[in-house]
């Protein structure tokens, strides 16, 4: 049997220790909660400085629970409420653990909250690093309703849809980003390397060179010697657009320019509107009100331009105007989805039509990263093959010249 040391509260509220024997934490949780304590920290006797120092190293790593881990702790919580287990009890279960990860101080001061009265949604917004306002909107949503346990799930459900999406977008990049780093580490080595040994050689034959071959060694040259300013500069470019682009107007340019680019166009309008239905519709189906719904999706799509029209667009629902006229006034959301929204509010069921959006949308974006990826892969490789070609073409005509000279 081994000892532990208990700190919990009573059902009145009262702060408590004590010491109990266990064969195991999980027996020692199961006698506190027999005894109506509802456990804050539950310590093997001897293991007390461990269990400091750890929460010391956690401390000093990352701040923040991931999304990964917010749907690990979404999915358990569900499952624990599910059965039977007050919020109090299964935030200490949970919080107990010790896991070594950044979610156990977290959780632990999400408890801490609960067993003094705070609600689980106040607890979650002072976490904004962790939980968004459509996670924390969600939980108040299902506070109300006395459904906490659906909507964690249907929570775990909406983020990794999300997850799906971006997931998508981010394998049919992967192809297209290996044949550009092939290519240019193949032209950085020709440049740095071969074609100054090869210049070298053709030098000391003192031979007439053709035009490719002088072009060539003439960029390798000049790319040997000043490399590194052009890498400067591109690297000082970069970071001064990576600070216009974080401005106001700067991020109403790049997101604008993103919405009118060829071929990205179609998998980056696609998966917006589709994140718009899927958050939306989530939001109005566990009775989030529209204008705060609304507000949330505002914050949640990523892209300043329609985030600016949907802000417009909840201006003039205040006025007492459907979701879908405003919308369709701004003539930046498709005609075909403003319509099927107002079937759904004809209906009384826009969170239904908001679902066929989405399903609409996904469908769509699944045909724009194939189109994307049909387009960019034979058009990125014809690139460094003319490129690449020219380089071989250069080398091999000046081998050329030099044996026909010979000849002759």
């Amino acid at each position: 049997m081994a000892t532990f040391t208990y700190t919990a509260r009573t059902r009145g509220g009262d702060k408590t220790e004590g010491v109990v024997e266990a064969p195991d934490r999980r027996v020692a949780l199961a006698q506190l909660e027999q005894q109506g304590y509802v456990p804050i920290a539950v310590t093997e006797s001897g293991a007390a400085s461990e269990s400091k120092t750890s929460a010391r190293r956690v401390k000093r790593s990352r701040k923040r629970m991931t999304t990964r881990d917010v749907l690990t702790f979404s999915m358990e919580l569900s499952d624990l409420l599910a059965s039977g287990m007050t919020l109090g009890n299964a935030l200490g279960v949970l919080a107990n653990r010790e896991t070594g990860h950044a979610e156990d101080m977290l959780i632990r001061g999400l408890r801490d909250d609960i067993v003094q009265g705070s609600s689980l949604s106040s607890a979650l917004a002072k976490q904004p690093a962790s939980f968004s306002p459509l996670y924390v909107n969600m939980i108040r949503a299902g506070e109300a309703s006395g459904a906490l346990s659906e909507v964690l799930m249907r929570l775990v459900e909406h983020y990794e849809r999300l997850h799906e999406v971006k997931e998508k977008i981010v394998t049919a990049l992967v192809y297209p980003a290996i044949v550009l780093l092939v290519g240019f580490a193949t032209l950085a080595v020709c440049t740095f390397f071969i074609i100054p040994k090869f210049t070298v050689i053709l030098q000391e034959l003192n031979a007439t060179l053709p035009l490719s071959t002088r072009i060539l060694m003439g960029t390798s040259k000049w790319l040997v010697r000043y490399g590194w300013l052009v890498a400067a500069a591109t690297a000082m470019l970069l970071v001064m657009a990576n600070r216009a682009v974080k401005t106001e107007k700067g991020q109403l340019w790049w997101h604008g320019f993103l919405l009118r680019l060829p071929v990205v166009r179609g998998v980056l309008s696609a998966g917006i509107y589709a994140n718009f239905a899927q958050t939306l519709g989530t939001l109005l189906s566990n009775g989030v009100p529209v204008l705060e719904a609304l507000a949330i999706v505002e914050q949640a799509l990523g892209n300043k331009v329609i985030g600016n029209e949907i802000r417009n667009a909840r201006d003039r629902v205040t006025d007492g105007t459907t979701i879908s006229g405003p919308l369709e006034e701004g003539k930046v959301f498709p005609k075909i989805m403003t319509d099927m929204m107002a079937i759904g509010e004809q209906t009384g069921n826009v969170p239904g039509a908001l679902t066929h959006v989405a399903r609409r949308y996904q469908h769509e974006l699944d045909r724009s990263i194939k189109i994307m990826t049909t387009i960019l892969e034979p058009l990125l490789i014809t690139i460094m093959a003319v490129i690449v070609g020219f380089v071989a073409y250069g080398l091999w005509s000046a081998v050329s010249s030099i044996t026909t000279g010979m000849d002759a």
